[in-house]
């Protein structure tokens, strides 16, 4: 090729249009527990959740568009005949979003049953098997302690093929002075070591405190101030900037406990970080 010959086809490459980048992935905003009133009004819309907790069917009719359902299951027993009566009626729902397969899932028989990541494994893999795009999701339970959180030797992509996992640093504690907001950041760590990658990882905030709640350190859950609640969300989003999914806990209350339900101001905070946040594409 003569000079005139290379120099045309390196101005064509040059002005080749570059690639168009991926849309970013969905994020969808959840707050379990009481999610629908007396009318089947899905209540933590109004402060712009859009990812719903349910357990029947006939919640998922409800849902407004917009918003998709977290199917609650909380067996782990693996592929028996009751897991699949459970699941099967939402596999084709278009408003299932995934499955909350377990909430802290006890690798050791430390606070209940022991739950087996091959058991995790099996109920996945059937999942996805019929319902592809349908993630799957726990919670993790901590195995160290708020000052030394470890998830060592208990749940991760490869044990569990478990698509999603939940950390639930609850920062705002009675015996505090302030609340530890580097707590975050030591759980996001010990999940990274534990073999959980960041995009795998959904933020667990905590909107509650105040009944009979015990935090495992001597004290006892503290509602965090709207302040507070603020330094939280930033805490994670310093580190997780695009979850699948984030989770407040709870919208409903528990226990005996103040949650979102009747925090205006805690709402409020919702309201904005949801409405910055919103679902940009997709299922």
């Amino acid at each position: 090729m003569d000079r005139l010959g290379a120099l045309i086809v390196a101005s064509f490459v040059l002005v080749l249009p570059a690639p168009i980048p991926a849309s970013p992935p969905v994020t969808r905003h959840y707050a379990p527990n009481a999610n629908f009133d007396a009318n089947g009004h899905f209540a933590p819309g109004d402060a712009g959740f859009n990812l719903s907790d349910v357990s029947k069917v006939q919640e998922l009719d409800l849902l407004p568009a917009g918003v998709l359902g977290l199917v609650w299951v909380g067996r782990c027993a693996g592929v028996d005949a009751a897991f699949i009566a459970a699941v099967t009626p939402f596999l084709r729902h278009p408003k299932v979003f995934g499955f909350y397969l377990m909430d802290d899932p006890d690798p050791v028989w430390w606070h209940s049953r022991r739950c087996p990541a091959e058991h995790l494994k099996a109920e996945a893999d059937w999942i996805r098997a019929r319902a592809p795009a349908a993630r799957t999701f726990i919670m993790l339970m901590n195995l160290g302690t708020s000052k030394d959180p470890s998830f060592a030797n208990s749940y991760n992509p490869g044990n569990s093929h478990v698509d999603l996992f939940g950390l639930s640093p609850y920062p705002c504690r009675t015996e505090l002075e302030v609340c530890d907001f580097a707590m975050i950041r030591r759980y996001i760590d010990a999940a990274e070591a534990a073999g959980i990658p960041p995009e795998k990882i959904v933020p667990g905030y905590q909107t509650f405190g105040g009944g009979s709640w015990s935090d495992g350190d001597g004290g006892r859950y503290a509602v965090p101030s709207d302040t507070h609640e603020k330094a939280i969300l930033a805490s994670w989003a310093s580190v997780i900037r695009r979850p699948v999914f984030d989770y407040a806990y709870s919208w409903g209350s528990q226990r005996g406990d103040k949650a979102l339900e009747n925090s205006p101001d805690l709402r409020a905070v919702f309201a904005g970080h949801n409405s910055a946040n919103a679902t940009v594409s997709g299922h």
